[in-house]
């Protein structure tokens, strides 16, 4: 019997006296393995290498006082918004500590490194869960409307508790094996953080982009939610009965969802039976200023007041009161799932979050915890409990360290769990001025980058003039004029809310829009995919030295991708340090002003080259010092 061909293969390494190559093993990946492809983000971190870049992409948030930033307006009319604290210092950083082990069995430090580290629920760290819960059902959630209100159990962040949702609603499908008819499908928005489909889409779902209008997904009209399942052809598969959404400072969109909307895509989702899965990390960032600054910049008139949402419970704070509820605070049939997270408020390298949503979906979740992440990273509750629990002003501290006595006291997991004693407005004051800095942040970039849409060119023209002043022989003169183009370089909307700027670049109108292309390496002509990609390249070049997010990056589906998605860049106002904002926002638009002096086709085939290139970034005056502002905690 002949030897198998991995045996034939290491006895001629052996022979050869050679240290053995690892074996090829990718014969044994599970389907789901083979289906998965890099990371769209990832593969622009290429330009990460380059010397002096001003990474942030993977750096942790300072632990501050709550009072470090100033809140700003939760209403238009209002002229600054209150702080339920006061400091001496209010910029000055505060350090917590957690200690490892305490031999006494003193209540006011029941937090501590030798409990947290141990195997715990896999609902979470029993303190911070129960903080966690209070927040959820009596602040962030106060008047849900099925019985009994919502659970939550602990998350390694929302890609875990989205790669959990997946595990809990969706059956693998793998074509030639299940028939068409199982496939399942997921509904989103034309444009979604791409991770979300690197995680779908493996398992064979089928990914179901949903026309989308300035207020967000469409409910009517052809290619909204409506049509999208009442028309379903199922010859493509299952009628979707999954939904993932960004509703709250949309990702990469920067949309703001109404209520209004909301009641009307939660009805279609009712009559359908579809799960909405709403993924919210940029929930505390609604900019009510965004809509007047936007017309006070553009010279238009202000736009008409809004009336606010008024719930019919209040969280007790007037900053959370103020923003856009939850799909949760219309989920009659408890057919929401809520994906929260502490890496956009505490630290991206954190991963801790939590999932909401019924009880009996709650306790699912935790099943698949156990068999799965179990808890979340002892270090990290341990850390995060006393950053929430300890933290405020002084009164918020004493109360807190009163509640750990009582919560101490209590002996079943499920006491400790309804335990509603804890203070948490130290933490909504923490969200408040990070809503303030980062609605600031925003303002000033949207300024400067308003300021530079347009690209202003003059050329002379000639025209006459007659004058009696002068002799007869003088009466016919000539004088040069400026004939003045205006040319639209890109289009936005100010965000109204999260942390993206998601604009569209008019390379319809460059000069060198679909001139043919002679390297037999790219298409014939440089249609819009190109010209995108050369311009991102662009701008990481000196001077300009400034990385954004294309489009293409967020498209659901290949077809979105190349009809429009390339038209789009993402643009981080939260990515940068302080000082570094304005200076971002004037780098893109003198690297947009100087891209459309480009003439010679030779320099964008230089660029895509870069683009295309493998290993270590070439020397093509990318250099030092590159202003990111698309790679921001890898969203």
């Amino acid at each position: 019997m002949e030897a198998p061909a991995c045996d034939r293969a290491r006895a001629v390494r052996l022979n050869r006296h050679e240290k053995p190559v690892p074996l090829d093993l990718s014969h044994h990946y599970s389907v789901v393995t083979k289906r998965r492809v890099p990371s769209k983000i990832k593969e622009a971190y290429k330009f990460f290498q380059i010397p002096g870049i001003l990474n942030i992409a993977g750096g942790s948030s300072q632990t501050a006082k709550p009072e470090r930033w100033t809140p700003s307006p939760n209403h238009p009319s209002e002229s600054t918004a209150s702080s339920s604290s006061s400091s001496s210092d209010p910029a000055a950083a505060s350090h917590i500590s957690v200690p490892k082990t305490l031999d006494e069995s003193d209540p006011l430090k029941k937090i501590d490194l030798a409990t947290a580290l141990q195997y715990g629920l896999a609902q979470g760290y029993p303190p911070l869960l129960s903080w966690v819960r209070q927040f959820t059902r009596e602040n962030l959630h106060p008047d849900t409307p099925y019985r009994d209100g919502p659970e939550v159990v602990l998350t390694c962040g929302s890609t875990d508790g989205f790669s959990k949702t997946l595990n809990l609603f969706v059956d693998q499908w793998t074509e030639g094996i299940n028939d068409i008819s199982e496939r399942p499908g997921m509904l989103c928005e034309p444009y979604v953080y791409t991770n979300v489909l690197s995680q779908a889409q493996p398992l064979g779902v089928q990914v179901v982009p949903v026309k989308a209008d300035p207020s967000g997904m469409a409910v009517g009209g052809p290619g909204g939610l409506e049509d999208v399942l009442a028309n379903w052809d199922t010859s493509k598969g299952k009628r979707p009965h999954l939904m993932y959404t960004v509703t709250l400072g949309h990702n990469p969109t920067g949309i703001v969802l109404s209520v209004e909307r909301k009641k009307e895509i939660y009805a279609v989702c009712s009559k359908y039976d579809v799960i909405i899965v709403e993924d919210e990390p940029y929930w505390y960032l609604q900019f009510p200023s965004a809509a007047a600054e936007e017309a006070k910049s553009r010279d238009q008139p202000p736009p008409p007041p809004v009336t606010p949402h008024k719930a019919s419970r209040s969280s007790g704070y007037p900053f959370l009161d103020s923003l856009t509820p939850s799909f949760l605070a219309i989920d009659v049939d408890g057919r929401v799932v809520r994906l929260d997270t502490f890496s956009k408020t505490v630290a991206p390298g954190c991963r801790l979050g939590w999932i909401t949503s019924q009880p009996a979906l709650a306790e699912r979740f935790e099943r698949i915890s156990e068999a799965t992440t179990q808890q979340p990273s002892g270090f990290v509750q341990g850390l995060i409990s006393e950053l929430v629990l300890g933290g405020g002003s002084a009164s918020s501290k004493q109360h807190n360290q009163r509640a750990r006595s009582a919560f101490a006291r209590l002996l079943t997991s499920r006491d400790q769990a309804a335990f509603a004693g804890w203070d948490t407005s130290g933490w909504v004051r923490w969200l408040e001025g990070l809503r303030g800095s980062y609605e600031r942040r925003m303002a000033r970039m949207c300024r400067t980058l308003d300021a530079g849409s347009h690209l202003l060119t003059t050329s002379p023209v000639v025209s006459s003039s007659s004058s009696s002043v002068k002799g007869d022989d003088e009466n016919d003169e000539w004088s040069p004029l400026q004939a003045i183009s205006k040319t639209r370089l890109y289009s936005y909307a100010w965000p109204r809310g999260g942390m993206f700027i998601w604009l569209r670049v008019h390379l319809e109108a460059h000069p060198l829009w679909m001139v043919p292309c002679p390297n037999p390496r790219f298409p014939p002509v440089l249609g819009g995919p190109l010209l995108s990609a050369a311009l991102m390249v662009w701008l990481t070049t000196k001077p300009f030295l400034v990385l954004v997010a294309t489009g293409s990056m967020f498209s659901a589906d290949d077809a979105i991708r190349e009809e429009e998605g390339w038209a789009y860049y993402r643009i981080c106002f939260a990515a940068e340090a302080e000082e570094n904002v304005d200076r971002a926002a004037e780098r893109f638009v003198e690297g947009v002003h100087k891209f459309w002096a480009v003439r010679d086709v030779r320099v964008i085939e230089k660029l895509l080259g870069e683009l295309s290139a493998t290993g270590e970034v070439e020397e093509t005056g990318i250099g030092e010092d590159v202003t990111r502002m698309g790679w921001f905690m890898g969203c």
